[in-house]
C-alpha cells in the first residue's frame, strides 16, 4: 500500500529535487515517495489499471527516477519536474496497459515493425479518463495542492477553528446547525469562514507560484 502523505501533495523544492541525485540519501527519497506515490497511484487508477498494477507502476516510476535523477537540472525555460514526472508516469502506464494484449511477449521481430506495433497498441489504449492523461494529471496536481494548502492551514489555526471551517465549508453544514453542534454563534462561523477562507487561498497560492517555479 502506498503510505500515508505527511502534508498531502506538495510541489517539488529544489532541494530536495538536489538533494535526491544522492542514492544514500534515504530520507530524501522517502520524502519523495511520500510526496508523489499517491498522485502516481492514483493517476495509474484512473487510467485503468488495477490496484497491484498500480502498484507495480508507482514502483517502477519510482526507479527510474532514481536512475535519471542525478542528470535533471530544473530549467523553466525547458520544463517543469512536474512535466517530466507526468511523462515517466504516462510511459510506465502504458507499459502495463500493453502486457494485457494478446503478444505481450517478447517479439522477434524486426526494430522498426516492432516500434510500429506499439503506435498501434498505444492507439488502442482507451482513455477512461475522458479528458486525455495530460488533463487529468493537472486536475489531480491542482487537488494535491489544495490538499497540501489544507494541511499547512490547519497546523497554523486552532482545532476548534478548523472544526467550524471544516463543517461549514467543506462538509457545507448550514451556518445553524454548525452553531449548535460545536456551541458556538452563527456570528463565530462567518468569521472563522472568511479568516480561515482567506488563509487557505494564501496557502494555495503560494503552493501554485511554488509548483511552477520548483521553488
Amino acid at each position: 500500500m502506498v503510505p500515508a502523505q505527511k502534508d498531502g501533495y506538495l510541489p517539488t523544492r529544489r532541494s530536495l529535487l538536489s538533494r535526491l541525485r544522492n542514492w544514500d540519501d534515504r530520507e530524501s527519497w522517502r520524502d519523495f515517495y511520500d510526496t508523489y506515490g499517491r498522485l502516481i497511484y492514483h493517476t495509474a487508477l484512473k487510467a485503468g489499471l488495477s490496484p497491484e498494477e498500480s502498484q507495480d507502476v508507482v514502483q517502477d516510476t519510482i526507479l527510474v527516477v532514481a536512475r535519471k535523477m542525478p542528470g535533471f537540472k530544473y530549467d523553466p525555460a525547458i520544463g517543469s519536474f512536474k512535466g517530466w514526472l507526468r511523462q515517466i508516469t504516462r510511459r510506465r502506464i502504458d507499459k502495463q496497459l500493453r502486457k494485457r494484449l494478446p503478444g505481450a511477449a517478447a517479439s522477434t521481430a524486426p526494430r522498426g515493425l516492432e516500434e510500429s506495433r506499439r503506435t498501434a497498441t498505444l492507439d488502442r489504449i482507451p482513455d477512461p479518463a475522458g479528458g486525455g492523461f495530460e488533463q487529468q494529471w493537472e486536475a489531480d496536481w491542482e487537488q494535491s495542492l489544495r490538499t497540501a494548502a489544507l494541511e499547512r492551514v490547519k497546523r497554523q489555526i486552532k482545532p476548534k477553528q478548523f472544526q467550524i471551517f471544516d463543517l461549514h465549508v467543506l462538509r457545507e453544514w448550514p451556518v445553524e446547525e454548525v452553531a449548535s453542534a460545536l456551541n458556538v454563534s452563527a456570528v463565530a462561523v462567518y468569521v472563522c469562514k472568511h479568516r480561515v477562507g482567506a488563509l487557505l487561498r494564501k496557502e494555495l497560492a503560494q503552493l501554485r507560484q511554488k509548483s511552477q517555479n520548483g521553488g
